[in-house]
């Protein structure tokens, strides 16, 4: 059977289609360090900038341009180091590993091999430990752009490079094979998502590149330990695809051993547009690259002052803010993930609950893991970008818990706060919207009502309970309408039941 065979996709959330094999999963998971400059240069670090704006003689790797290491790179890689229990040499060094790639201008990328800054780290996903092989420093490569055709290299009409990426520092985290499902390696990408955030070593946006994973996939009998022939599935940039990649890739390989065939070593890419994983070359190994020791940078040596400032400052981690929120807050396991697992989401939110005069912080998480977070994906914002600012929805939550908004009004004046950056109070103001809650009015409304439905009023009466609360439910609409949906609905219920259970 070919590699190459079409094989069922697999539903997500079924990463194990036959239970006499076992999936074993290791990741590579690269990050883009949030510096400010590249890895060995003064270049500028920064998404977007128009095409090789951000490039100088070092990442171009000229004749005679010399790199200097950044030392915030440093910094950021003995944060993550810190913070999931690796040990850290006292010196690490940097090596030259060789290989042509258009978007590879030296020919060589200068990264770390077997001396690398980061060994031995462990991390908590889900209360199972996963180990962590390695964490090392390196530079990335430049961007291709392959115009016509599907957009690959085989079917490009041309090709165009931009190297503003050459050099942007990388931290490649490189797990053991720990992993046995395609869920539970969701579930790690996202937890060392959430920390590297919480630990501010990137801005791990997975739609601009900052954060790319590779998985390594093999499929053996269940109850061996002997490991299979992997595979290795390069740069997915969603955790969805993550998920997806795996399970397709997994459901392949058993397919190609039971139909008598054998799983070939080979690097192969994920297209989300037929959901299949294709081969594209064989996989290299370490001594494929040659590395040799970089001569033009001396030994990384991290001081006693920086490591000990690096573990002072240490923020708290993802899974101690969760239980924490969930005990402080009384909001779910969920949206505590939500908050911290979406970038800016966690500090908009804390801003909030400190600007609160009324209401509790569960109906601010509410209000920011709903309207707020659908408005940041639809409109194609961060949240640091919102024009809302933490203390005007702090005075939305006010306005609902005092009554003078209901909630349905509350998400007109929040649509239209988040799209113009008004004010709440100032739009209820402007638009009239705040609720009728005198009972005086509210009951000559009520008595208008009901003296124009007596036959209700006599059904619901002489009704059972269903029937009560239909009745109800009709009379409390009609209110509603005569009041143009101004009323305020627990006082107005209230004065409801009083009257008709007179």
């Amino acid at each position: 059977m070919s590699s190459e065979t079409n094989v069922r996709h697999p539903a997500e959330g079924t990463s194990s289609p036959s239970t006499a094999w076992e999936p074993v999963i290791g990741l590579e998971v690269h990050v883009e360090l949030a510096t400010a400059t590249k890895l060995f240069c003064g270049c500028r670090n920064e998404f977007g900038a128009p095409p090789n704006t951000h490039v100088c003689p070092v990442c171009l790797g000229l004749p005679g341009a010399l790199p200097v290491l950044n030392e915030k790179a440093v910094e950021l890689a003995l944060r993550l180091g810190t913070a999931l229990q690796f040990t850290m040499p006292e010196q690490s060094i940097f090596h030259r590993k060789n290989y042509f790639y258009p978007d590879m201008p030296k020919n060589f990328q200068t990264s770390q091999y077997d001396e690398p800054i980061c060994l031995q780290g462990v991390i908590d996903v889900d209360g199972t430990t996963v180990r962590i092989t390695r964490a090392h420093l390196e530079e990335d490569t430049g961007k291709s752009l392959h115009v016509g055709g599907g957009g690959r290299i085989h079917d490009a009409d041309h090709s165009l490079v931009d190297y503003n990426r050459a050099g942007v520092p990388l931290l490649e985290i490189v797990s053991e094979p720990d992993i046995f499902s395609a869920e539970q390696a969701r579930a790690y990408v996202t937890e060392l998502r959430a920390t590297l955030l919480a630990l501010g070593v990137s801005d791990v946006k997975m739609e601009e590149g900052s954060m790319r994973v590779d998985a390594n996939v093999s499929i053996r009998r269940t109850g061996t330990s002997e490991l299979g022939t992997r595979t290795e599935i390069k740069n997915m940039n969603s955790i969805r695809s993550v998920q997806r990649a795996i399970e397709y890739e997994i459901t392949r390989q058993i397919e190609v051993l039971e139909d008598g065939g054998r799983v070939v070593q080979e690097t192969r890419h994920w297209n989300e547009v037929d959901s299949r994983t294709h081969s594209m070359r064989s996989k290299e190994e370490a001594y494929d690259y040659r590395y040799f020791p970089e001569p033009d940078l001396v030994p990384v040596a991290p001081s006693v002052e920086l490591r000990e400032r690096v573990r002072a400052a240490l923020p708290e981690l993802p899974g101690a803010a969760r239980a924490r929120l969930v005990a402080d807050w009384g909001i779910s396991e969920h949206d505590a993930r939500v908050v911290l697992d979406v970038p800016g989401l966690a500090r908009f939110v804390q801003a909030t609950v400190g600007a609160l005069k009324a209401g509790t912080p569960r109906d601010v998480v509410n209000w920011a893991t709903g309207e707020v977070l659908a408005h940041v994906n639809e409109a194609g914002v961060a949240v640091d970008e919102l024009t809302l600012a933490p203390d005007a929805l702090a005075e939305l939550v006010a306005l609902v818990a005092g009554g003078t908004i209901n909630r349905n009004q509350a998400k007109e004046v929040l649509a239209e706060a988040l799209r113009a950056g008004s004010r709440p109070a100032a739009i209820v103001e402007a638009r009239g919207l705040a609720q009728e809650s005198d009972t005086d009015a509210l009951g000559a409304s009520i008595d208008a009502v009901l003296a124009a439905h007596p036959d209700v009023v006599a059904d619901y009466r002489a009704g059972d309970d269903g029937v009560k609360k239909k009745k109800r439910g009709f009379l409390m609409g009609e209110m509603q309408k005569a009041l143009k949906g101004r009323a305020n609905g627990p006082v107005l219920a209230q004065l409801l039941d009083e009257r008709l259970n007179a």
